[in-house]
């Protein structure tokens, strides 16, 4: 045993929605339902213990003009330390932040590469900017360099025209997806728009990030086919000022991405009806603070997410999708504990009580 003392996590513990325990021990770092025989030095914490929460679209490392030194990625990810986000997936990243693997005070990240994006129609910096026939090679690339997804963007402004538009024709992205998937590494691509997303879906890909392009038409697609979507929703509110930013060089552009921010809620809402998998991503990087994970709980709730299984998309259904554990027998002891039960009001997110990182208590 090592010299940490022996946590003792009290109250209610949320192993799942349904799984509730009384108690946990940690033992060197590690979950334990038995109580460790002849452990002198225990520290006790009460409260509703939930395992670490999950952003599942986040950018450590990503400033608003590119990629950010090491200090500034260190604040990014204690900052969602601190708001109980302790499973990263870095949806998208220039900078290399491997060297966080080292820190076992800080999240843990599972990280898709850089995003790959078509020639001038992303944001400057940010992406390899590539044409459709070096797709492939890129793609294998950063699914050699990433934790087992890969980053497109699919659709972005189109300044001839003057809207949003896909970025890739259908045959680029059915080999690139078959050339990630053929070196295990899952998709996902960041779509505003309706157009890009038919053939990307048919193409195999795994998850839509943001996702407000879903239509009728579309939604059983995505259902019939088990793709994820994350939709960002606290990044969707900037929509409007986005919009009015853009409103007098590009009109058609601003106007269509007001239309797609007023249905924002109910088409989050008609894909969980549908049964597409909807996870918690914040977007944060870029223009985005780190750290808003309970706001996007809460927003996945007003959009009419029933509250347990909106927690359940920054936890147990979350990390399962990862492939990370959770609070099971001998799981690394990343947890959040809160004063009163998540499941009936997810506000409580907003105010962790306690943060325990790989057996650490350290918020």
């Amino acid at each position: 045993m090592s010299d940490e003392p022996v946590l003792h996590v009290k109250g209610r513990v949320l192993v799942g929605p349904e799984d509730v325990r009384d108690e946990l021990w940690v033992i060197d770092g590690r979950v334990s339902y038995d109580r460790p025989a002849g452990a002198q030095d225990i520290r006790t914490v009460e409260g509703w213990a939930l395992p670490g929460l999950v952003d599942a679209h986040c950018h450590v490392g990503l400033g608003a003009h590119g990629p950010v030194d090491q200090d500034v990625a260190e604040k990014q990810a204690l900052t969602d330390r601190e708001a109980g986000t302790l499973l990263i997936r870095d949806a998208g990243s220039p900078s290399d932040t491997r060297w966080i693997d080292d820190r076992d005070d800080l999240p843990k990240i599972i990280r898709a590469g850089r995003h790959i994006a078509r020639t001038r129609r992303y944001i400057r910096n940010f992406a390899h900017e590539i044409e459709p026939d070096e797709l492939v090679a890129y793609v294998a690339q950063e699914a050699r360099r990433g934790d087992g997804w890969v980053k497109l963007v699919g659709d972005w402004i189109d300044r001839d025209l003057g809207d949003l538009s896909a970025c890739w024709p259908r045959e680029a992205v059915e080999a690139a997806i078959a050339e990630a998937h053929l070196l295990g590494a899952r998709v996902t691509a960041h779509c505003f728009a309706e157009d890009s997303l038919r053939d990307l879906v048919e193409a195999g890909i795994d998850c839509v990030e943001h996702a407000t392009g879903l239509t009728a038409d579309l939604i059983p697609l995505f259902a019939a086919r088990g793709v994820a979507i994350v939709p960002t929703l606290v990044n969707i509110a900037t929509f409007p000022s986005m919009a009015a930013g853009g409103e007098s060089r590009f009109p058609r552009w601003s106007a269509h991405m007001r239309r797609l921010h007023e249905r924002r809620y109910d088409t989050v809402r008609d894909a969980y009806d549908a049964g597409i998998p909807v996870y918690v991503g914040t977007d944060a990087g870029g223009s985005l603070a780190h750290g808003l994970v309970a706001a996007e709980v809460a927003e996945l709730v007003t959009a009419g997410i029933p509250p347990v299984e909106a927690l359940a998309a920054t936890t147990w259904s979350a990390r399962a999708w990862l492939g990370r554990p959770g609070l099971e027998e001998g799981a690394a002891a990343d947890l959040v504990v809160y004063e009163r039960d998540p499941r009936t009001d997810v506000r409580v997110l907003g105010a962790p009580l306690r943060v325990v990182l790989n057996g650490r208590v350290v918020g």
